[in-house]
């Protein structure tokens, strides 16, 4: 009897795992990646029409760092995580928190919370991004041609960005200007291309897959 008892919760066990093993969940929510790409995009040109020098560090900039660049990014990062999608995850969850540290940089020493940052300090926080968006773009290397516009045009960006900072090179600063701001559009090619492909449902604006 003890033995029939035992022979049964096996076999019970067993339909549980077959059941389990031939389960197929659908994955019915939406594609965070054009949100999180926007909300890098278009902060990133912002930013950067300053930067080439057409106007002043100003408070809407300073704003889309912290809600769009940032708070957006985070965001489209927790929804790529549900997605078990990694590199989105870490990519997106990063760089909105690349805006939030960004701005804080600037903000903090006006409210007395440290020190202002030196602009060698600025040159390592800089080249840091640079290294990881280099790591990061051998990623896209399996994903897009889009993507792999997007973070090579970053990782210059940021190394632009170290050394006009490390150097004090006006020219440079500009240079990085320009430079972002065709990052920061092909940031925005990459997400619109998504939304319009999904929306008519066919190839309206080609990513290059690889």
């Amino acid at each position: 009897m003890a033995k029939s008892r035992i022979q049964e919760g096996k076999n019970t066990e067993d339909i549980k795992k077959g059941a389990a093993s031939s389960l197929r969940l659908i994955d019915s929510t939406a594609n965070p990646a054009p949100l999180g790409l926007l909300g890098f995009g278009m902060t990133t040109v912002l930013l950067n029409i300053h930067n080439a020098g057409y106007y002043e560090l100003n408070t809407m900039i300073l704003a889309m760092g912290i809600f769009y660049g940032g708070m957006a990014q985070i965001i489209a990062g927790i929804m790529e995580w549900k997605k078990n999608n990694t590199f989105g995850t870490t990519a997106f969850t990063s760089y909105g928190l690349f805006w939030l540290t960004l701005v804080g940089l600037i903000l903090m020493p006006d409210l007395g919370l440290g020190t202002a940052t030196s602009k060698v300090a600025f040159a390592a926080y800089f080249f840091m991004w640079g290294l990881f968006t280099f790591v990061m773009f051998i990623g896209t290397l399996r994903i897009n041609r889009a993507l792999q516009v997007v973070f090579f045009t970053l990782t210059i960006l940021f190394f632009l960005l170290a050394i006009r900072d490390y150097s004090g090179s006006a020219f440079i600063g500009m240079l990085a200007g320009y430079e972002g701001i065709i990052c920061g559009l092909s940031a925005i090619y990459a997400a619109l291309a998504q939304v319009l492909n999904e929306v008519y449902r066919k190839t309206v604006l080609p990513l290059g897959p690889v």
